[in-house]
């Protein structure tokens, strides 16, 4: 049962995003306008360390009017990859250089009205460099076993970094312990970066 689109029309664009509105059919014959943006892709990493704490970054959102705990994330520039753009996200919002980055899982936040596409990589190192480029919020690592605490009190409300980090802590559940199906060792593959569809 899908929904047929007859028309899309700008009614605002900028760089990085493109509000529109399209006449769509529903399955059932009926017409109706239904507002969606496009945007660029973002990317960011989930950043772990050797002690099991995650490097997050606490700041306000002006849109929700809400402060919560968030992974490096930002637009991937044309022409680059979303690898590179997670890295250097991670590296201008944080103040730390990501070790190794793999790729963890794509994530589209909000497909009922965008189709924002937001690639999300994992390291299991960082390196520090020094204060960040972009000082927008506060920088702490924090304990992994702490995640759900901070999920339960609206600590962490951002989708991206919610399904990143619920990924990550479900990949280190195992019968007897702490298991991972991250390989830092395994070459990274073009059929490894989500959305290539190779």
């Amino acid at each position: 049962m899908l929904w047929q689109v007859h028309s899309e029309k700008t009614l605002y664009a900028a760089p990085s995003a493109d509000v529109r509105i399209a006449d769509v059919e529903l399955p059932d014959g009926r017409h109706r306008d239904h507002h969606l943006i496009r945007t660029t892709p973002a990317a960011g990493a989930v950043v772990t360390d050797e002690q099991d704490r995650v490097l997050l970054i606490w700041r306000h959102r002006f849109i929700t009017d809400s402060w919560g705990w968030e992974i490096p994330l930002g637009e991937v520039v044309e022409g680059e990859m979303p690898q590179a753009a997670a890295a250097r996200e991670v590296e201008q919002k944080t103040g730390w250089r990501p070790g190794l980055l793999r790729p963890l899982l794509a994530v589209q936040p909000d497909n009922r009205l965008t189709d924002t596409l937001h690639y999300v990589y994992r390291a299991e190192s960082a390196t520090r460099l020094g204060p960040p480029a972009d000082p927008w919020g506060r920088i702490d690592w924090l304990p992994m076993s702490g995640i759900r605490r901070l999920i339960d009190n609206g600590d962490i409300i951002c989708g991206t970094t919610l399904s990143s980090l619920l990924y990550v802590a479900l990949d280190c559940l195992g019968v007897e312990g702490r298991k991972t199906t991250f390989d830092p060792t395994r070459p990274l593959l073009l059929r490894d970066i989500p959305g290539l569809g190779l």
